[in-house]
């Protein structure tokens, strides 16, 4: 039963995180991103980590997502400046496209690697302080570019709409 849940609230998860990066709309993205951590979180408690599960919602759908209905405040989401932004982008899909590959690449490789199946049984409850010693032991390097990328997509909204402003003003 956790199985099965956990796998419906992935594949939620997965859905809803295509339709952030596919809206015109900031604030249907924004509505989309919520969807996306909740369903996270929801697979995060049918899998027996409830810490992370707790976090994903307090932090991310809470604190992290006030930030960027901030940022979105500061984007001007005119029909005008839309397009606009369509035309420049181009291709700017192409880099994040890469980097999701080299994500992904090493991801489904560890998958079928041996010893890959040394997790915790499923359904299994994870403590606090395992999770604390897996995030600041193993995965510290990850979970630093993961608090990087977001201040840089933090720092880069704010520059977007800033952009066409005078500099002492808004």
């Amino acid at each position: 039963m956790n199985a099965t849940f956990a796998l419906w609230a992935g594949s939620l998860a997965l859905i809803s995180a295509l339709l952030v990066v596919t809206r015109a709309s900031v604030v249907h993205a924004l509505i989309w991103l919520l969807v996306t951590l909740l369903s996270l979180s929801a697979s995060f408690f049918a899998l027996g980590a409830s810490f992370a599960g707790a976090a994903q919602i307090l932090i991310y759908a809470g604190a992290i997502l006030a930030v960027f209905v901030f940022v979105v405040m500061t984007v001007d989401a005119s029909p005008k400046a839309l397009e606009q932004e369509r035309a420049r982008l181009g291709r700017a899909w192409v880099p994040p496209a890469l980097v999701a590959a080299l994500v992904l690449v090493p991801l489904f490789a560890w998958r079928g690697a041996p010893g890959a199946d040394t997790a915790a049984p499923m359904g299994a409850a994870v403590s606090a302080t395992d999770l604390g010693m897996l995030l600041f032991g193993p995965w510290a390097a990850v979970v630093e570019i993961a608090s990087g990328l977001l201040l840089a997509a933090l720092m880069g909204a704010r520059h977007l709409g800033r952009r066409g402003k005078p500099e002492g003003r808004g």
